[in-house]
């Protein structure tokens, strides 16, 4: 009895969370999810005129409040604002809503949270898609130059 309830919880968990990712999963015909961008793409063009000068890292951050993983992501969101603050420049775009929705299609954003990184000049150095632990996420921001 105890594992049908282990499995039931852990199934409706799954559920919740798909359907949660569902609502604006942007997924584009039979791509693998890329940690590096080798290129320089049309949609970030804007980002890289936008892209603050004194800032070493813009880290975007693309999910939703609704998302249970998004939510996850928002207290190291803060972290990394307090910490890094003066060397990072934060955006986020919830794109469960009109204004954030246009960003999953300019990042070909496939799942979320998906978190984008461009260095100085507004080029995509690195991405992931998920919960990212704040450790690894700091080792992301090293390779620019934050300390």
């Amino acid at each position: 009895m105890r594992k049908q309830k282990r499995y039931l919880v852990v199934l409706l968990g799954m559920m919740v969370l798909i359907s949660g990712l569902l609502g604006c999963d942007k997924r584009d015909s039979g791509g693998e999810a890329k940690t590096e961008s080798a290129q320089t793409r049309p949609a970030e063009n804007q980002a890289r005129k936008n892209a603050s000068a004194s800032k070493k890292v813009t880290f975007i951050e693309i999910g939703s409040v609704k998302c249970i993983p998004c939510r996850m992501m928002q207290p190291i969101i803060k972290e990394i604002e307090e910490e890094y603050g003066d060397q990072v420049k934060l955006v986020f775009h919830d794109v469960r809503t009109p204004e954030g929705k246009p960003y999953a299609q300019k990042y070909r954003i496939r799942v979320i949270p998906t978190q984008v990184f461009l260095d100085e000049d507004g080029k995509e150095y690195f991405r992931h898609e998920g919960f990212f632990p704040k450790e690894e996420l700091v080792e992301v921001l090293k390779r620019k130059g934050v300390e």
